[in-house]
């Protein structure tokens, strides 16, 4: 019997038709950015969704959104999983990240000037968090931002800022009192990039990437109007992002691995024979169906606005999904893998930085740990 995600299901499927092209069988899926730097494919799509908010369903309807609850959120994605999607992964922290966050901290003028470019990819923000020195332990961070009438100015650097090159806004903490307990003197703020004082410096991944960065902040300006929550309260601020970075780094829950894609090239390899392959693909289908219905978990949760613990186990999940995924593939290809540059070895050489990325495994088996499972901290 048809129920009422059905029709919404089919309504959804006809309006994307309209606006977007179905994916290939076996068409290539870029992974967070991995050998890409294309930048206009991914804004065309996102421009060619904004009419509806289909690429932002959960935010409110004000602010370009559809404002639909988690389930029926579910239901966009899983349609939208069906259409060619180009590398999104420049507009991700905008999209799943800052977005989010900005709607549950930002005034409504804040949010009315900044979400509209975000949702049509127009304008691209970064993440100021890390830094050299407060990297896991990111309450100890040093940048400082002193107030100087209706403007801060911003010194400190940070590190490992995704994108930041290509980004006009940056998500930033900073200590606003060193006189208070780590977390209670940070605030947060929208920061200009394109301005003196923001020296932005690419680090080139061993996967011949620069999607990070390094950013160094030598008396940067930011207007108090672009005070992203009350001063000192920029720790709030903080976690919100980095619950919505847990709960979606991976997109669907798979980090956007097609198993499918997998078996083709084990098939194509004449490698489908040997029963250990075999029983290594089992156990990354397995894998994967399991870090899908925990990142469906986690990122139900977050949209509902109840962001928690469930990200830090799903992210633990992507982790390891990843890591055996890209072995199976190099195990397949053989000796090959080492003379070609493609996207398989391209992937093999980021999957270490999934471990780290987002935060590290360490931290997340804390907080499963911690509030979880109750264990002492």
């Amino acid at each position: 019997m048809p129920t009422p995600d059905d029709s919404f299901a089919r309504e959804v499927r006809a309006a994307l038709d309209q606006r977007l092209e179905r994916r290939a069988p076996g068409e290539r899926v870029v992974v967070l950015g991995a050998g890409s730097d294309d930048l206009e494919a991914g804004r065309a799509y996102l421009r060619a969704l904004a009419d509806g908010g289909w690429a932002v369903p959960t935010w409110p309807v004000e602010y370009g959104g559809m404002g639909l609850d988690a389930q029926h959120a579910a239901v966009v994605n899983r349609e939208l999983a069906a259409f060619r999607v180009p590398d999104l992964y420049p507009f991700m922290v905008g999209l799943a990240l800052v977005g989010p966050t900005l709607v549950a901290h930002a005034t409504r003028d804040q949010c009315e000037r900044w979400l509209p470019a975000v949702r049509t990819g127009d304008e691209i923000w970064c993440q100021l968090f890390s830094e050299p020195g407060a990297g896991s332990d990111l309450a100890g961070l040093a940048t400082r931002a002193v107030r100087d009438g209706d403007v801060w100015r911003v010194t400190g650097q940070k590190v490992w800022s995704s994108r930041a090159q290509y980004s006009q806004w940056g998500l930033l903490l900073a200590r606003t009192d060193p006189d208070a307990e780590k977390h209670a003197g940070i605030t947060a703020f929208g920061l200009p990039m394109d301005q003196r004082g923001v020296d932005v410096r690419p680090l080139r991944q061993m996967n011949g990437d620069t999607h990070f960065n390094e950013v160094f902040l030598d008396d940067a300006l930011v207007d108090d109007d672009d005070r992203i929550g009350g001063v000192g309260e920029g720790w709030a601020v903080a976690l919100t992002c980095l619950a919505h970075e847990r709960g979606g780094l991976a997109g669907g829950g798979g980090a956007g691995l097609s198993f499918t894609r997998l078996v083709d090239l084990a098939r194509a390899c004449r490698a489908t024979r040997d029963p250990l392959v075999r029983d290594a693909l089992a156990r990354v289908y397995v894998a994967s169906e399991v870090a899908r219905l925990s990142g469906q978990r986690a990122r139900d949760l977050a949209r509902a606005g109840r962001p928690g613990p469930e990200g830090s186990g799903m992210k633990l999940r992507v982790t390891h999904l990843f890591r055996d995924y890209t072995n199976v593939a190099m195990r397949v290809l053989g000796p090959a893998a080492t003379a070609v540059d493609d996207e398989w070895r391209t992937l093999f050489l980021t999957a270490p930085s999934i471990s780290i990325r987002g935060g590290t495994d360490e931290i997340q088996r804390n907080i499963v740990a911690e509030r979880v499972l109750g264990l002492p901290r």
